[in-house]
């Protein structure tokens, strides 16, 4: 299932913030409608993720770069006679282009770091609140959002509703995060937002990956349970995340009894 044809070039305009407003908001409003576009966006984050990897952005060794240089220094240098110069007189000019083209992308390349897993946290929980997106499926009621992510990803997280513990439950949608699509259930915070996602993490042992920390402003706690790794990301306290996290946590137990 491929995107509409003629939303493909809005996708990549809406992901590289270049759309006036009524355009964003028109794709945006299209996005919650139809799947094939929704998952291709998805899709185009994903490539900008693996683009931004570590092993992807590569330094040159400086004996290379410093070869280079050399080589540029003397095809700046006046022209001597020689066979090859005579025999081929376009051969300078194309060797001096893709080495400077070569060291373009040596100056580039090592700018390009990967995020971690907190700061794609951060933005996804950025993201979700700047593009109007942040549910695909808006509602208080737990027995409706947890079903609604079967057959869109292969897990259904708890998803309990936390109003007597002061997170009401707010709703669900689909982000992207480490990698794969992922859920994310929403709940509110007086008038703060939290974003839960929730990942597969069968290699974690219970309790070895939980953390709290701060990022750019936004508190982010993590832990795994069942098989599941969560990320709870807001902008209110680590104390005020991490008692979200317990009430999560007691929730859900009961829930799988």
């Amino acid at each position: 299932m491929s995107a509409c044809p003629d939303r493909e070039m809005l996708l990549h305009g809406l992901l590289d913030g270049e759309l006036d407003a009524a355009n964003a908001a028109a794709c945006e409003a299209h996005l919650k409608t139809c799947e094939a576009c929704h998952a291709e966006f998805l899709r185009l984050q994903a490539l900008r993720s693996a683009i931004a990897a570590p092993d992807v952005a590569h330094r040159a060794p400086e004996r290379l770069r410093a070869s280079l240089e050399a080589a540029l220094v003397a095809e700046a240098a006046p022209a001597r006679p020689s066979v090859l110069r005579r025999a081929t007189p376009w051969a300078g000019g194309a060797l001096g282009g893709l080495l400077a083209a070569s060291l373009a992308v040596m100056a580039i390349a090592p700018q390009v770091t990967a995020p971690g897993l907190e700061a794609q946290l951060v933005d996804s929980h950025v993201r979700s609140l700047l593009a109007n997106h942040l549910t695909d499926i808006g509602t208080s009621n737990e027995h409706i959002v947890r079903p609604w992510f079967n057959g869109k990803v292969d897990i259904a997280p708890p998803v309990p509703e936390l109003a007597a513990q002061g997170f009401p439950l707010v709703g669900g949608r689909l982000d992207y995060i480490d990698g794969r699509v992922a859920p994310a259930i929403v709940y509110k915070r007086r008038l703060h937002t939290v974003n839960l996602f929730v990942w597969p993490d069968a290699h974690t042992a219970l309790g070895a990956g939980d953390k709290a920390v701060r990022h750019d402003g936004y508190s982010v706690v993590e832990w795994s349970r069942g098989g599941l790794r969560f990320a709870a990301v807001s902008d209110i306290g680590l104390s005020d995340l991490k008692s979200f996290r317990d009430a999560y946590i007691a929730s859900a137990g009961k829930d799988d009894h």
